[in-house]
């Protein structure tokens, strides 16, 4: 690789272990892909935050790069937590766990880290430009950034996350390239896609067949737009992103005439195969891991649910009361931003959770085995992450759910 003579300068260790230890990571990941050199990022998204996931080894080696003088120097923020940073007695997370979560949080602060958690950062304000280079972590917010907002990342993982805020900068390799941004793989749709629930079970079919291809949609049926995505096509975006990036590794994908290089570029390559799609059924068969009749949770919000989406939960909850648990998954900044919406909510008995989400949430010790989700991503990682059995369906089956503490429609019924 090309290095610049500040990071000859970073690698050498004449700015402190804590910058060699992040230049390192950085160049022996650029080596490993041919990488010819860095490039600058606007941003950094840093997974690896949640205690679960992280344990008492990791929370060590986040301490260790802070005493070195690991300092984050470009805005960074963080993946969800394994709890509500505010309220994590109210959803019943043990002592132990929680010091040991706040540990993970008060490090990264300290060495810099906007202690924001979200795996939708692009909610709370932070929205990379058309081309712009970024690096992020979380499988549903690469596919975000990279899809639907046009900036460029590779997935990153936690450390080599935390290493580019460390210096600003990341390989230049995968899709940071313009070549490697030309879909290889053309789906044709066939049958209907409407619910948030429908674009999850495509995406599950998808991510599934294609691995980590990049994936170029056609008969989708979503309206062009010029500059603002209307509300319920962000939410089918993320939905359809978040499940390939969970059932497959898809980073980035392309929509005919929808997404923002498919309005500029033809971002279709010669010989791209093709895929018919023709029914959802298999998509809904396999994220519904067993017949359930009743639930113990009801989870909404897999990746962090938006503004819009806390205004539609309120309204359909408005005058009722929940009979089963109901988690409504978000960022703080976003509770904030509607308190009514909140209020209505927590009225009706549900929980609007801060932070966290239930793939990264100790859920298993909280009693939890029967779960409610409209959203593919949390439907494909529970049954490992969780050990729970998963019912998955659209938003207004899972409110239902949560109101009546069966699901609707008998055991048999998955759409």
């Amino acid at each position: 690789m090309r290095l610049t003579p500040e990071e000859q300068h970073w690698l050498a260790g004449e700015a402190g272990p804590g910058l060699r230890k992040a230049i390192e990571i950085v160049v022996a990941l650029g080596k490993i892909y041919g990488a010819e050199d860095t490039v600058p990022v606007g941003s950094v998204q840093i997974a690896g935050v949640s205690y679960k996931n992280l344990g008492d080894a990791g929370l060590a080696f986040l301490h260790e790069w802070a005493a070195e003088g690991g300092h984050i120097r470009v805005p960074a923020y963080l993946n969800p937590a394994g709890m509500d940073l505010h309220d994590w007695r109210k959803l019943g997370i043990a002592e132990d766990f929680a010091h040991r979560q706040l540990d993970v949080i008060e490090a990264l602060s300290r060495m810099g880290a906007v202690p924001a958690c979200s795996c939708a950062p692009y909610y709370i304000g932070v929205r990379p430009a058309l081309d712009e280079h970024i690096a992020w972590s979380e499988s549903s917010a690469v596919s975000y950034a990279n899809s639907v907002l046009g900036a460029r990342t590779n997935r990153e993982g936690g450390p080599s996350a935390l290493a580019a805020a460390i210096i600003g900068r990341t390989a230049r390799y995968g899709l940071h390239l313009p070549e490697n941004r030309r879909a290889d793989t053309l789906i044709e749709v066939h049958c209907p896609v409407e619910s948030e629930a429908d674009f999850g079970a495509l995406g599950y079919l998808i991510g599934k067949q294609v691995g980590n291809a990049v994936p170029y949609f056609r008969g989708l049926g979503i309206a062009t737009f010029e500059q603002h995505i209307p509300a319920s096509t962000d939410t089918h975006l993320r939905a359809l992103g978040a499940a390939m990036a969970a059932s497959g590794a898809v980073a980035l994908y392309h929509i005919e005439g929808v997404t923002p290089e498919s309005r500029r570029d033809n971002m279709l390559r010669e010989d791209a195969r093709t895929l018919r799609i023709d029914s959802l059924e298999a998509g809904y068969a396999a994220l519904n891991s067993t017949p359930l009749a009743q639930v113990d949770l009801v989870s909404v919000g897999c990746p962090h649910a938006s503004r819009d989406e806390l205004l539609e939960i309120a309204d359909r909850l408005r005058g009722k009361r929940v009979t089963t648990r109901l988690w409504v998954t978000t960022a703080r900044a976003t509770k904030e931003a509607v308190p009514h919406a909140v209020e209505i909510i927590e009225q009706a008995g549900g929980l609007v959770v801060a932070d966290t989400c239930l793939v990264v949430a100790p859920i298993e010790a909280l009693g939890i085995r029967r779960l409610a989700t409209n959203s593919a991503k949390a439907a494909f990682y529970a049954p490992g992450h969780s050990r729970v059995d998963v019912r998955f369906g659209t938003l207004a089956q899972c409110l239902e759910t949560a109101v009546t503490g069966r699901w609707p429609g008998g055991p048999a019924e998955v759409r």
